[in-house]
This record gives structure tokens, sequence and C-alpha cells, in this order.
């Protein structure tokens, strides 16, 4: 149930945030006399609607988006003659380039708000430090870093050495260690199949306990089977103005991480149905099937709390919003960046007639551009499904 309660907020979110967009373009239309005739919920057949002036309002019957017509939205629409003089192409460029960005606007709006709100209610998260004692001990030697211990997999090093939650490691291989960083420092200078001394201390015993480690190979790396109790963590509520600047750089961190798939997809496009996918930046982004799969899967999580569930979900929505935005700044028609990109160009051109002396050419002959316009349509669409595929066979996980 927990599960399912999950995927559906993350639908709503998702809907909420599209509507939020297409709200973002409805309003500004308005508020510059533009004449806006629909704006819906989902796509295909309609469910419900209702006429509010010269806007129907509704909802139809597949929930995968929405949309606001604004008549004249390129000069290739049909219109009736006494709508000509508020048709969106006939509008003056600035006017038209508010209303194209007020979508994307919407979007870094709303998850800079949704980041601040999170800031002061729920607080930030604070790392705490990271021991070196063990919280738990793998029971298996997992498939890859981020794999879940499966059927037949051999046990875990620190399992077949007796680690046990609570032991405090002081020495790996007869150097001490102090803290966490020591040991995966000590443990990253050993080798696979490598058997090394492990010193911990343990509660009762009157003395150091030695154990005997002999390593295992995990996505190539040195692994023993054990995860870090952190003292001192959790959540810290601010004020406004820090709440601000958690939220810039939330943003920051979400537009640098997308670039950061943007250069890595290609390469991590093969491994999208290998045990690899998410080993790299790249190989972890997924459709709208991947994100609703995992925030069911925060939703049903036993190992985080109340807290930690509704701060990763709200994470997901902001994260979801800067994609949305930075999707649509794409200088690629249909997306709001294409259309942004034809009035800076047309502005160019008339402006460099203007110095010439020559009269404004007006709009850009949008059939030329079509060829492109489908060409990314088709494979923005061929890419989603792709992913929906990878979803569906070769699903996201998240960390244990």
């Amino acid at each position: 149930m927990a599960f399912f309660l999950g995927a559906l907020a993350f639908v709503v979110a998702l809907l909420a945030s599209v509507m939020l967009h297409e709200g973002g373009h409805l309003l500004t239309a308005k508020r510059f006399g533009m004449k806006a005739t629909q704006y819906f919920v989902g796509f295909g057949p309609t469910l419900w609607s209702t006429r509010r002036g010269e806007t129907e309002y509704g909802v139809k019957a597949i929930p995968l988006g929405g949309f606001v017509k604004i008549v004249g939205y390129t000069p290739l629409e049909e219109i009736d003659e006494a709508d000509r003089p508020r048709a969106f192409y006939r509008q003056p460029a600035p006017r038209r380039a508010v209303v194209i960005g007020a979508g994307v606007a919407a979007n870094f709006a709303f998850a800079f708000l949704l980041l601040m709100a999170m800031a002061m209610t729920i607080g930030v998260r604070e790392a705490g430090v990271v021991t070196s004692t063990v919280e738990e001990v793998s029971p298996c030697v997992p498939a890859s870093a981020r794999a879940a211990c499966g059927e037949g997999r051999p046990p875990s090093p620190a399992a077949r050495a007796g680690l046990r939650p609570g032991d405090r490691v002081v020495a790996f291989g007869g150097t001490p260690v102090a803290d966490w960083n020591d040991l995966t420092a000590a443990i990253g200078r050993a080798e696979p199949g490598q058997t090394v001394r492990l010193t911990v201390r343990r509660e009762g015993a009157p003395r150091p306990v030695p154990l005997d480690v002999t390593l295992a190979e995990v996505d190539g790396e040195p692994f023993v089977g054990m995860s870090a109790r952190v003292v001192g963590g959790g959540y810290r509520r601010t004020g406004p103005l820090n709440a601000a600047v958690f939220a810039a750089e939330g943003v920051g961190r979400v537009l640098s991480g997308i670039g950061d798939v943007l250069v890595d997809l290609p390469s991590a496009l093969p491994k999208l149905f290998s045990p690899e996918r998410e080993s790299t930046p790249g190989g972890q982004v997924g459709s709208v099937v991947g994100a609703t799969d995992v925030s069911g899967q925060i939703f049903a999580s036993e190992a985080a709390g109340t807290r930690d569930k509704i701060a990763l979900f709200l994470s997901l929505v902001v994260s979801l919003n800067i994609f949305l935005g930075a999707l649509n700044l794409l200088p690629l028609l249909p997306l709001d960046g294409g259309h942004l990109a034809v009035v800076a160009y047309e502005r160019a051109r008339a402006g460099i007639n203007r110095v010439r002396g020559r009269p404004d050419p007006g709009t850009v002959d949008m059939t030329k551009l079509l060829p492109i316009t489908y060409l990314v349509v088709l494979l923005l669409v061929g890419f989603g499904v792709l992913l929906i595929l990878a979803d569906l066979f070769n699903p996201l996980r998240l960390p244990e």
C-alpha cells in the first residue's frame, strides 16, 4: 500500500508540475490580452470541462501532461479574422518572449520556493560524523555496488569473519584507523582476494578482537561488506534568509547534475540494460515510469524515517520541476527554448534590416522549420520509449 501511495503521489506531483508550467503560459498570455481557448490536464478524450469566459478548463483521459491553447501560437494556425489582432504571433517580441518563458520560470520558481519551505519546516539535513563503528554487516557480496543481495550470492567477507554491528574498527592490516575516512582509505589500498587482519573494539571484550578478512571484489574494487554508524546527524530548521541560500544552492546542484548527466549520457546508453546502469550519472536518468517507481520505493522504505521520506519525495519533486524547466530551455522546436530562439532570430534579423534601411521581414516561415521539429519530436519520443523499457526491465533502485 505504501508503494502505491508513493507512486500515486508522484503522478499527482507530475501533473501539478506540468500544469504549473502551462499555467505560466496561460496567465501571462491573458495578462497581455492574448486569447487562450483551452487549459487541460491530460490528453485524449475529454472527461470533464467547464468554461470560464473564453477559456475552457478541463481534464482529459490520458494523464500524461497537459496543455494550454493560445490562439495563433504560430503563423501556420488558421484563426478567425476577429481573433487576428489578439493572435500570439502578432504580438510584440518582448511579450511573446515573456509568455514563452513563463512556463520555465514557473517551474524554477516553484522548485526554489519548495526548497525554501523544506529548509524552514523539515529542516536542512546535516550529515553528522561518519565513524569507524559498524552499523550493519552485509550478508552477501552483491553483483554491483548498488545491487541488493540476490539468491545464490556468496557471504560477505565481514560476515564470514564474524564482524558484528557495534564493533569499532581500530586497525586495518596493522594500520590504525581513527574514523571512516581512514578505514575506507586503507581498504582502497588493499587488493581483492587479499587476507587482512581487522582489529576491532567489541563491547564486553576485555581487549581488541582480531578478525581475518579475505576481501572480495565488487565493481573492480576491494569489498568488505559493512556500513558505518553516523553520529550527530539530523535536520536543522533555518530562517528565510538561510533558506533562500539553501534553495539557490539546491537549484544549482540539480542543474549541475543535469549537466553531468547530459555529458555522460552517450557512454551510458549501452549500459541501460546491464547491471552497471547505475554506475554513472547518465545511467541514473530515468523515465516517468522509473521516477514513479522510485517514489513508491521511498514511501515503502523501511530503513527511512517519516521525515526522511518526506524530504526525499519533495526533493524528487524539486528535481522534476528543475528538469522540466531545463529541458524546455533547449533551443529546439517544439520546446519553449526553440520558440524563444525563433523570437530572438526574428528580432536580430529585424535589427540588421533596420541598420541597412530595409523593412522588417516579419515572422519566420515556420514551414521551413517543420522537418527539424518533427525530427526533434521523433528523437524525444524514441529516447523516452528507450528509458521506459530500461525502467521496466532494469529498474533503478534506491541505495539500501
